[in-house]
């Protein structure tokens, strides 16, 4: 058994008392600025370069392959020109586009731009014609089983086969020429402005029946934002149908325009010409293609 002894330090003999313990207070502890938190930067994502190698590359591989083709059944010689001497003769065309000696002898940048004022005034008017028209087609069942048998008459139709009734009513070869990339270019636009207005949900002409909305702001506030990738689609179909068209009637028509300097490049037999031609043209086309895909991409509203 262990007894434990307490000795009293301060001498009053009172045995087996504790003594008394004095506890400091700690000093109070002095505020310190708050550290703010460091904030953790997003890592950035590292660049595709795989995706970017898989969209540049396979365009560039099949290029170098027509070329490549190009070059092998040229080394012979013959009367097609070989991709060098194409290429010279691209340069020397495009050191000076615009020049003008007269108006059957222009460069190739002025016939690119007549080719285009030609596109644009056809396509145009096609637009500002069929886009309503494709909207009435849609909206109202009459009048869509009235037209569209004429319709499903006159498309087919090839655009060439407008050209005599445009000279015929016209007397000019320019006009005629618009005339047919208008009667081509419409048809796009009138079928798929009218697709779209006969796919909008029957709950939004029931909400705005109900609400007593007006007609034009069924077309403005409803039809025109749903119709709106519809309606593109369509103006993009024209448009390639309409540069389509243009150098095939300018073959037909003369004057100024791509398709005209082609056939009268084919008429000195410069073949070197007309192949820079089919390639001036592919570019072109493609260029507005692209521009009107980027429109559309714009206004799409899937997301």
């Amino acid at each position: 058994m262990v007894s434990a002894v307490f000795h009293d330090p301060s001498g009053t003999g009172v045995a087996g008392t504790p003594p008394a313990v004095s506890v400091s207070k700690p000093a109070a502890a002095t505020p310190t600025p708050s550290a703010k938190p460091a904030v953790a930067r997003p890592s950035a994502e590292p660049f595709d370069w795989r995706g970017l190698a898989l969209r540049v590359l396979p365009p560039i591989a099949g290029s170098g392959l027509l070329i490549g083709i190009w070059a092998l059944l040229t080394m012979n010689g013959g009367s097609f020109p070989t991709p060098a001497a194409t290429w010279t003769e691209l340069v020397k065309l495009f050191s000076d586009p615009f020049y003008s000696n007269g108006p059957n002898d222009q460069g190739i940048g002025w016939n690119i731009l007549f080719s285009l004022e030609r596109v644009a005034l056809g396509f145009g008017l096609a637009a500002l014609i069929g886009i309503p028209a494709g909207f009435v087609l849609g909206r109202f069942s009459f009048v869509n089983h009235m037209i569209s048998p004429l319709i499903s008459l006159l498309r087919p139709v090839s655009p060439l086969a407008w050209l005599p009734i445009g000279l015929l009513v016209f007397k000019a070869a320019n006009p005629a020429a618009i005339w047919t990339i208008f009667i081509c270019s419409i048809w796009p636009m009138v079928i798929n402005t009218a697709v779209g207005v006969q796919r909008v949900p029957q709950d939004y002409l029931n909400v705005a029946r109900v609400l007593n909305l007006s007609e034009w702001k069924v077309m403005t506030r409803i039809l025109f934002p749903a119709v709106l990738p519809y309606m593109l689609t369509g103006v993009r179909l024209s448009v390639g149908t309409a540069w389509l068209v243009i150098v095939a009637a300018e073959m037909l028509t003369g004057g100024v325009g791509i398709g005209f300097w082609l056939w009268d490049e084919w008429n000195n037999l410069n073949v070197a010409h007309i192949l820079i031609a089919i390639f001036v043209i592919g570019i072109v086309g493609l260029l507005l293609e692209q521009a009107l895909m980027l429109i559309a991409r714009r206004f799409s509203f899937d997301d």
